[in-house]
């Protein structure tokens, strides 16, 4: 028979209300009744009932993730990390595709109407959009965004991404290259802003000219960076690197590469930005920004937890980054 609430409080020899408590993960429960409680529910394997709760708190107890962002790995890798973090703490995980444009409050307003998410997780573009966030802060909805423009005042997770490119593109002026060319992200999208920004900042660190011949603009989908790509292999003086603002443009960049017969490092050097697994999918493997895009995704959700418990929790967390140096660089040739 499947255990109920009321075996795991016999067994811990507490209250139907304290246990409650416990698998809330509401706070001023003392350490010990605590650990009794998680051993009670261990050892009779209980598994609590959403509906129940849900009826019982008020509460859907499901959260969503919306989005309207185009690169499908990042999605996957910041859906992994809240599924950890929701299964941690009984929360179901409801993803919130959006339209663009005018379709993006319809589509919202029709999730909540359906789903009833105590609360979402916004990822960019979303983040900076004032619409979304006006009317999620009318409806009183709690949020918690990841990588916003503007960390000031909200919940969620950062990374410095501005000073990751500045690493990133210091290793490239080491090995040699001079002629450094940049595949951009979407101009709403804040990381576009911060890795461009680390780019030129990068460039004028070493004495290069900024060339905007040398900068592309892409959607962060892999099709806009084959047009990218092409655009700057056309070039009269083509760059001997191209630094991708994600890793699914820098693997464009490889098929184009492919197609007009150069090889990666020898003729092209390539970086990107995130480390999704992409990165050592392909061959060689991309050197790369790597962004813990699955941890965010789980801090995030606890920050998002944490507000949806207090009115005034959860913070926004910074994590740290690491420039992973791997086999798609190298000294550029003499031409």
């Amino acid at each position: 028979m499947r255990s109920r609430i009321e075996d795991v409080a016999a067994v811990a020899g507490v209250s139907i209300k304290t246990v409650s408590r416990v698998l809330n993960h509401e706070p001023n429960v003392r350490a010990e009744t605590r650990e009794r409680v998680m051993a009670a529910v261990t050892r009779l394997g209980y598994k609590p009932n959403l509906s129940a709760r849900s009826l019982a708190g008020q509460r859907s107890y499901s959260l969503a993730l919306v989005y309207n962002n185009p690169s499908r790995n990042y999605l996957m890798e910041i859906q992994n990390g809240m599924l950890e973090a929701c299964h941690a703490h009984h929360y179901n995980l409801i993803l919130g595709p959006v339209g663009i444009g005018r379709h993006t409050l319809p589509d919202l307003s029709a999730l909540f109407e359906n789903s009833r998410p105590d609360g979402v997780v916004l990822i960019p573009p979303l983040t900076d959009d004032a619409v979304v966030l006006d009317w999620l802060e009318e409806q009183e909805i709690p949020y918690s965004s990841i990588a916003p423009r503007d960390p000031d005042g909200h919940i969620g997770v950062r990374m410095d991404e501005t000073t990751a490119v500045v690493e990133l593109i210091a290793h490239l002026v080491a090995q040699g290259h001079r002629r450094i060319a940049h595949i951009k992200g979407p101009r709403a999208h804040g990381a576009c802003q911060w890795r461009h920004a680390g780019y030129r900042q990068a460039l004028r660190a070493a004495g290069i000219d900024y060339d905007p011949a040398l900068v592309v603009n892409g959607q962060f989908s892999f099709e806009s960076g084959i047009t990218a790509a092409n655009a700057l292999l056309d070039l009269p003086e083509p760059p001997t690197a191209i630094f991708a603002a994600n890793d699914d443009m820098a693997a464009a960049v490889y098929r184009v590469a492919g197609q007009r017969g150069l090889r990666i490092p020898r003729d092209l050097s390539v970086c990107g930005f995130d480390d999704t697994p992409i990165a050592g999918h392909i061959f060689p493997a991309l050197t790369t920004v790597r962004q813990p895009t699955s941890s965010m995704g789980t801090i995030a959700t606890e920050q998002l937890i944490e507000r949806i418990r207090a009115a005034k929790g959860g913070r926004m967390v910074t994590v740290d980054h690491a420039v992973l140096v791997r086999e798609s660089t190298q000294a550029p040739r003499r031409r």
